[in-house]
């Protein structure tokens, strides 16, 4: 019908609007962690609180989304790396990118929501893909024996929040920002340095064993305070 409004152009809005807010998330809970209100969420993305109520009816909705969205980047970028044939440049390739891209920062988050049968299985296919990538790299002789795909995880997340570029951001210091920049790329270049196999020397083992999913999956469960009926409204 002549001049009725198509679902498609509505629907890339909507993706357009998660998008923001997930940009928008990564920042405002870098700086106020699991207590960022979705207002301040909403007003960094550039989008109606309004627009937000009839989206999502309440707060764990909202987070749920954004680590969908969270999940779904990190798998695509794995297959990314994947598809780079020399394996060292793929993972170096990924784990830059995600720490740039600043994964890990809906970390403060965990513990606090459900996580849906579609995350969980987004999370899966995330470690698998991972795995891959860390055992291509260590089978080709690049990556360093005694290291885990959740260690390589571990260190994307401690990463992936920069307080030097929040420090730098917060103060609205432009005139330092390229130079915060560059030095957070020269500390990944050195956290990507650690993880490549050498020759020589042989390095010093790794302290400890290697974390393991308990670790990720169990920062993941949520467990209710004192009269918490578990549905926050959105605020």
């Amino acid at each position: 019908m002549a001049g009725r409004p198509t679902r498609a152009p509505r629907h890339a809005e909507a993706e357009r609007n998660d998008r923001a807010l997930l940009d928008a998330a990564r920042q405002v809970l870098a700086a106020d962690g699991a207590h960022a209100s979705v207002a301040a969420i909403a007003a960094r993305a550039g989008v109606g609180i309004g627009s937000l109520y009839r989206r999502y009816r309440t707060k764990e909705e909202l987070f749920q989304r954004l680590s969908m969205l969270s999940l779904e980047s990190w798998n695509a970028a794995a297959e990314s790396a994947l598809a780079i044939d020399d394996p060292w440049t793929g993972l170096a390739e990924f784990v830059r990118g995600r720490i740039e891209f600043g994964q890990g920062s809906l970390a403060p988050i965990a513990g606090t929501i459900e996580v849906t049968e579609q995350m969980q299985a987004a999370a899966d296919l995330g470690d698998e893909l991972l795995g891959a990538l860390v055992e291509r790299a260590r089978q080709a002789g690049v990556l360093r024996g005694d290291v885990s795909h959740f260690d390589v995880s571990l260190l994307i997340e401690q990463l992936g929040r920069s307080h030097l570029l929040e420090q730098v951001r917060g103060l609205a210091r432009d005139d330092l920002f390229a130079a915060a920049a560059q030095a957070r790329a020269r500390i990944i270049a050195i956290a990507l340095d650690g993880l490549r196999a050498e020759n020589g020397p042989a390095r010093a083992s790794l302290p400890g064993s290697p974390p393991t999913s308990l670790l990720f999956d169990e920062r993941w469960v949520r467990r209710p305070a004192s009269g918490d009926d578990g549905d926050d409204a959105l605020d």
